[in-house]
């Protein structure tokens, strides 16, 4: 399977006393060296989506109007704490297994196949509506990242218990987008735009 990973900023041999990104010489017991590096490197996009979830869930939560707005609004902060604590986890166990964690932003924005949240100030359903899909994409590449790291079943679990809390953040999230029958109101929707027009004209 291929795995997106993030750039390595070159440094200058000027820098190379002070400070350094190279992978160290080791990596946890039982795992080859090349093996747990390897595992660490498929995590840095992780680590990349996830604060780049926390950021635009916190967006999300400060630019919300409308109707059920305070249920919306509090409901957002446990997720956005929830995401944060998944980014230190997966960062530790980078640095645990021997590669450095980069969470610069400018990184981030290097490495990123993803483009900025689409809304600003807006009404609840189309929030929702919109992280429905920032959610889907997470959880889908979560999902690839299970597999991608196969051959340390630690990592994977820790992906695996990620990938279950993200799935029910995003139930919270499609509940308000449902009717009795279960079907979304934003079905068919593929861009957050989109997604948030079709939830706004169903209120």
């Amino acid at each position: 399977m291929l795995v997106v990973m993030a750039k390595k900023t070159t440094r200058t041999s000027s820098t190379a006393q002070v400070t350094s990104d190279s992978d160290a010489p080791l990596t946890v017991p039982g795992l080859p060296t090349e093996t747990g590096h390897a595992v660490a490197d498929a995590l840095q996009m992780r680590v990349h989506a996830l604060n780049d979830l926390a950021l635009t869930l916190k967006h999300a939560h400060w630019n919300v109007v409308g109707p059920h707005f305070i249920g919306v609004h509090e409901m957002l902060d446990p997720q956005i704490d929830g995401v944060r604590d998944m980014v230190d986890t997966l960062a530790e166990r980078m640095s645990t297994l021997g590669v450095a964690p980069n969470g610069l932003a400018g990184a981030l924005v290097a490495a990123r196949s993803w483009d900025d949240y689409d809304l600003h100030r807006a009404d609840t359903a189309a929030h929702l509506a919109a992280l429905d899909l920032v959610y889907s994409g997470v959880i889908e590449d979560h999902r690839a990242a299970i597999e991608a790291v196969g051959d340390d079943p630690v990592t994977e679990d820790i992906l695996i218990g990620q990938t279950a809390d993200l799935e029910q953040f995003q139930w919270f999230v499609r509940a308000h987008l449902q009717g009795t029958s279960g079907a979304l109101v934003t079905e068919g929707a593929t861009a957050e735009l989109s997604a948030a027009r079709k939830a706004s004209r169903k209120r």
